[in-house]
């Protein structure tokens, strides 16, 4: 005879990406944050280790930010950007994305988000190819352990098969397909199998974040951007985790020596002070929009938000700070101090299988006999915020305002506990 099982009760709020058993009555409230730390309505002080979700490059509580999002929504909280109508900052924070762009000459569509931006890109990656007469051209390509967002895009193209089971269909939006992680030998058969005609755009994170923290093989971005040159497919790099200097150049095209077509990003742009992403889109792309003709097509993107003024100001804010305190100059030196002691990490624990770096970009896979999920809760016993990964990985990407010194006591946390799960 089976249980009616209990009903657990909860605060209003519906956590993202939660097994809510799991997380209710265990919640950890933050009420502020001043740099690289976090403080909660318990009174304890948390580094964030993890920058929030990757996007708390400049630290939090800066006045900078603050202070651009009061000036900007005292004279304009926002305009939209639909049609005719634009506003200024939306105006400025284009020209100076486009400026900073690994693409030469690029368009700037703006939103809400990396989500948003993913789904744009994939649309607009389709919309191409229908415009170019070339009508068979839809799947698109990614890799397994990839994570994009959640939009209906984003969960269909997802290499992490957790977030796109549930939904009834294989794929939200029809058409998808991925290959695995690091082998260009693979991505070539599939487009051999698939026929280059049918598809549009091949989309890659160049350092893959939530599924495990992946730097890319040597040679291995570079090959797949020749396959995808050389049978007319699109080149999409989702760059919401690393744009903005956390590999330790402005994007990681520029580390790795690419040229997209179209670039994703979001989080580092305003380190997370304000919801904005978007889309850098390269002329060949963007030009056949811009004919002077009547039958000149429209690339029908927009949300509420895409634009949003003060967003933008405070974007421009961010980017000042990055330029004037040289911080990703300084994320490409944490990088060198992170690759050191995970190095270390590794070679004196026998519970760790793997550790990987790329950028100011930290894993650190420990054995199946481990749970990462237990060694996160260890490390916020001892004040330090990390978060499990697919693999059983530990995410390690603080603030590039983080000292030698506060890195160095977050990686010996994270022995630490190792050490105290090997005992245990």
């Amino acid at each position: 005879m089976s249980r009616t099982p209990t009903v657990l009760d909860g605060p209003a709020l519906w956590p993202a990406q939660a097994h809510l058993p799991s997380v209710l009555g265990r919640q950890i409230v933050i009420d502020r944050a001043a740099g690289s730390y976090l403080h909660t309505v318990d009174g304890r002080r948390l580094f964030d280790g993890t920058a929030g979700l990757w996007y708390a490059n400049i630290g939090h509580g800066h006045p900078a930010l603050a202070e651009a999002a009061r000036e900007q929504m005292l004279r304009l909280e926002t305009y939209h950007v639909f049609s005719r109508f634009v506003n200024d900052q939306a105006i400025a924070l284009g020209e100076r994305l486009a400026g900073l762009s690994p693409i030469a000459d690029p368009k700037v569509i703006l939103n809400s988000g990396g989500s948003d931006a993913i789904d744009v890109a994939c649309k607009l990656a389709r919309r191409h190819w229908q415009r170019e007469g070339r009508p068979g051209k839809t799947v698109v390509i990614s890799r397994e352990h990839a994570y994009h967002g959640l939009h209906a895009f984003g969960t269909s193209i997802a290499g992490i098969e957790v977030n796109r089971e549930g939904y009834g269909t294989e794929s939200l939006v029809p058409e998808t397909v991925r290959v695995p992680v690091h082998d260009v030998d693979a991505l070539a058969k599939t487009i051999a199998e698939l026929g280059a005609d049918t598809i549009a755009a091949f989309v890659t994170e160049p350092v893959q974040g939530t599924g495990g923290v992946n730097p890319p093989a040597p040679g291995y971005l570079e090959a797949v951007q020749e396959l995808c040159r050389d049978n007319d497919i699109l080149f999409v790099l989702d760059e919401v985790i690393t744009g903005f200097g956390r590999t330790g150049t402005m994007f990681a095209a520029e580390r790795y020596g690419l040229q997209p077509d179209l670039v994703t990003f979001a989080k580092g742009v305003t380190s997370g002070y304000a919801p904005l992403g978007g889309v850098l889109v390269a002329p060949r792309i963007w030009e056949p929009f811009y004919a002077d003709g009547a039958d000149t097509p429209a690339f029908r993107y927009g949300a509420t938000y895409s634009g949003h003024a003060t967003a933008c100001a405070v974007a421009q804010a961010n980017l000042d700070v990055l330029e004037r305190d040289g911080l990703v100059a300084r994320a490409a030196e944490l990088e060198q101090l992170l690759d050191t002691r995970l190095a270390q990490l590794a070679a004196n624990r026998p519970s760790v299988a793997e550790v990987r770096v790329g950028g100011f970009l930290g894993g650190v896979t420990v054995v199946d006999e481990i749970r990462a999920e237990d060694v996160t809760d260890a490390l916020l016993d001892l004040g330090f915020v990390s978060r499990p990964l697919r693999g059983n990985n530990l995410q390690i990407s603080p603030p590039f305002i983080t000292t030698d010194d506060e890195l160095v006591a977050f990686v010996d946390a994270i022995d630490h506990v190792l050490a105290e799960q090997e005992r245990g």
